[in-house]
């Protein structure tokens, strides 16, 4: 019995997406700045979880089968077209772009957006009341974001001052990235419509497309990044990597990726350099320069442990010492030095592309990183997708889109609904490798 060819399988699973992708949308109460209410967020969580569902079946289809060149081309009109969609509608899961366009608007003012809170009276002149309004933690909290995030805000801030604007801005770094990814899966010699890990990925096009999330400027810095690491640019790989990492800190757990072989000095002197270049500008703020962030790890409980899945699971069976917290940091510090050490000096395996065992070890990175400070937001985990186009791995195709889960939090803890993300990526990274165990 023939298996059904990929192309008409790939393209009634891009319908069946495009129709869940609509049916989600269509929950949203028009003008409400969140979903409408909580049955409808339930509904709409729902039904994002189904559309993952299916994304997962294509991306099964387009790994498991060889899909004709053909493919690429309804693999990048569905992207292309939902991202549209979404453009043009409100940012109902998230504030968080809201902040992005003030802190934008701050600088076209000549204030350097690390120094006030929004609601400082100092800024009161520029009080939009289609943003200023929309802004989270405004009464209490300085910027969180770093300097090339801010860099990034004032250009577009120069060139529209508005929500859509913005996210348009982020939709076009995420071109840069589907660009990117093209050249390295060719450069790997691999089918190019595996991009679709990432494009038709649910949770990227909610995080980017409708709420315009910082993230995308990461992801496209990132992959630019690996692409001139792939091309052997070392000193312009390491630039870059440190212009993603100043978008938003997380990015810095994949460096050892890019210095493996012994290729340091050059990647790590220009990647200070940038880092020097960027922080220059706001150090007027002094040690202000940090903002919120400082903060931001008390307000998600990760000094008391309950930030965290695997304390606030033993916190249901055992009192857990005061000191938890710091142990657990410590414990995943440790192993993910020993981790860093090892892809930074292990040799590339005989027979396999350069470019794909760069795409594994950032992948690897980036997912366990990601899983042990297991933010609660949903976005935090969307930047996964990127790698995995070229090295594909179970665990972390999944980590990069169940998550759309977080966008809910019906019981109010951080370890049973989180384990419904966390328990089957754990599962997903054992069999994985047992099975290379097993091979080798």
């Amino acid at each position: 019995m023939t298996s059904p060819r990929p192309l008409p399988t790939l393209v009634l699973l891009g319908a069946g997406l495009a129709a869940l992708t609509l049916g989600a949308l269509a929950l949203h109460v028009p003008g409400a700045d969140t979903v409408g209410s909580p049955l409808r967020a339930n509904l709409f969580v729902g039904v994002v979880a189904v559309s993952v569902g299916v994304y997962l079946l294509a991306v099964r289809v387009v790994l498991r089968r060889d899909p004709p060149p053909a493919a690429l081309g309804p693999v990048l009109m569905l992207a292309v077209g939902l991202r549209l969609v979404l453009l043009l509608q409100p940012p109902f899961l998230s504030s968080d772009i809201y902040r992005y366009v003030w802190d934008g608007q701050v600088q076209a003012a000549g204030v350097n957006p690390y120094l006030h809170v929004p609601a400082d009276p100092a800024l009161a002149p520029l009080r939009d009341p289609a943003v200023f309004p929309h802004i989270n933690r405004a009464d209490y909290a300085r910027t969180i974001y770093p300097p090339a995030a801010q860099v990034f805000f004032a250009l577009v801030g120069r060139i529209s001052a508005s929500v859509t604007g913005m996210k348009a801005a982020m939709l076009l770094c995420e071109a840069v990235a589907v660009l990117c990814l093209l050249r390295l899966l060719a450069q790997a010699g691999l089918p190019r419509a595996r991009i679709l890990i990432y494009a038709w990925n649910p949770l990227v096009l909610w995080s980017f497309a409708l709420d315009g999330h910082v993230d995308a400027l990461a992801v496209g810095l990132l992959a630019l990044a690996l692409l001139a690491r792939a091309r052997h640019r070392d000193g312009l790989a390491g630039a870059i990597l440190a212009g993603a990492v100043l978008v938003k800190f997380l990015p810095v757990v994949v460096a050892p990726a890019f210095v493996r072989g012994g290729r340091l000095w050059r990647p790590a002197i220009a990647g200070l350099a940038v880092i020097v270049a960027l922080y220059a500008p706001y150090l007027s703020a002094g040690t202000g320069v940090l903002g919120f962030l400082p903060t931001y790890g008390t307000e998600e409980g990760f000094d008391t442990g309950q930030g965290f899945w695997l304390l606030a699971g033993l916190s249901h069976l055992v009192t857990l010492p005061g000191a938890s917290a710091r142990i657990y940091m410590l414990a995943v510090a440790a192993a993910f030095a020993a981790l860093s050490l090892r892809v930074a000096t292990r040799r590339a395996p005989e027979g396999v592309p350069d470019t794909v065992v760069l795409c594994r070890d950032v992948g690897l990175l980036a997912a366990l990183a990601t899983a042990a400070a297991n933010p609660h937001y949903a976005w935090y985990y969307a930047w996964l997708a990127l790698p995995a186009c070229v090295a594909p791995s179970p665990a972390v195709i999944w980590l990069s889109a169940a998550p759309v889960l977080f966008y809910v939090d019906p019981f109010n803890e951080r370890f049973v609904w989180p384990g419904l993300v966390f328990g089957p990526a754990a599962i997903l990274a054992v069999r994985a490798l047992a099975r290379r165990r097993k091979a080798a």
